[in-house]
């Protein structure tokens, strides 16, 4: 068949073809994924047990993933250390971890901070408290330093800022002293078995949180009215989320979006409200960038040069170069996060 009769039929052979094909789907209606959207691994900082944060995450995660057309894994373990190691083994891709974790995926395992979670009464932080039996003979501080070697404690994980990190800075450290060898027993478990350690009588002081406390009074109320608060520490900032560098733009993008307006606005936000309050009363997320994390670095720097300043030394002269280095380290952390600061989003008003 000639050239000139070839062209005019595959024309009308085409415009038959697209004659049959079903009308186009409006625009708002939304696409099917992509055959190459792999599913994001979401990781949870564990709140209580592995299965109870799944529970709590679930409806917001199913949210995301048909907000960005791909299926969203969640990987929640029982530890922080457990955590810790699906970031360093780039398991996961975008994670809600505590602030001490967050620098240390933002250091060494190329995750950045996108956001900050906001709680529904305005709080821009939570505080680190020790707790007692109600009726202990424990009444201050002074009576705890009073007897070293007769109490028995029960404290988070070293990575948990208000488990251990702000109570071993701010108490023990400041002191002198070292929490694992001041006590007559250490035991390490999550805030929620450390309360009910207390509250059993199977340890006499634990380490605990404000937010995780109100969701032990609502788990536990018998329990938790056995609870008195010996001591709390000074403002520590929210938790955040952190996402891998090395995602596409366009998905972080996405990601950041998300969260800046889930719960916050268009139709569906009071459901959407609905379901964050199932996480450890959540009110949204605000955006936020890896400078959130120098007061986390600070707590750090702070805890390393207590302890230089109280081990033994040969002379002053190591002492002090010790001193220099920690100082050096820790400025030149400081620059490092200090410069990356947030996309250019909008901020919302409640920013913890």
């Amino acid at each position: 068949m000639g050239a000139g009769l070839a062209r005019p039929l595959r024309r009308a052979l085409l415009a038959a073809a697209c004659a049959l094909l079903p009308p186009a789907l409006p625009a708002q209606t939304a696409a099917a994924p992509h055959a190459d959207a792999r599913p994001l691994t979401f990781g949870i900082l564990p709140i209580g047990g592995p299965s109870e944060s799944l529970e709590a995450w679930r409806p917001m995660l199913d949210d995301l993933a048909r907000a960005l057309q791909r299926p969203v894994r969640s990987i929640s373990v029982s530890t922080y250390e457990g955590l810790a190691q699906a970031l360093a083994e780039e398991r996961v891709d975008v994670a809600f971890v505590s602030g001490q974790m967050a620098l240390n995926a933002v250091i060494r395992d190329r995750m950045q901070v996108i956001a900050q979670l906001t709680r529904s009464d305005g709080s821009r932080g939570y505080y680190a408290v020790l707790l007692v039996q109600k009726d202990s003979p424990l009444r201050t501080l002074a009576g705890l330093f009073a007897q070293p070697g007769h109490w028995r404690y029960a404290r988070g994980e070293s990575l948990s800022v208000s488990g251990y990190l702000v109570p071993e800075t701010q108490l023990f450290a400041s002191r002198g002293l070292d929490s694992d060898t001041f006590f007559a027993s250490v035991a390490i478990d999550n805030h929620q078995n450390n309360a009910l350690a207390v509250a059993n009588g199977e340890a006499d002081v634990a380490t605990n949180n404000t937010a995780d406390l109100e969701r032990f009074r609502s788990h536990f109320p018998d329990q938790y009215a056995r609870l008195r608060i010996l001591w709390k520490s000074s403002q520590i900032p929210h938790a955040v989320i952190v996402v891998r560098s090395d995602l596409p733009d366009p998905l972080r993008g996405r990601l950041a979006d998300f969260l800046d307006h889930y719960g916050r606005s268009g139709r569906d936000a009071a459901a959407e409200l609905a379901k964050l309050k199932l996480i450890h009363d959540i009110s949204g997320f605000a955006a936020a960038g890896n400078d959130t994390l120098v007061p986390f670095a600070d707590i750090e720097y702070n805890l390393e040069r207590r302890r230089a300043l109280t081990a033994q030394w040969i002379d002053d002269a190591a002492m002090q170069a010790r001193l220099r280095k920690i100082g050096s380290e820790h400025a030149a952390l400081v620059q490092q996060l200090r410069g990356r600061p947030p996309a250019d989003r909008p901020m919302h008003g409640d920013n913890p």
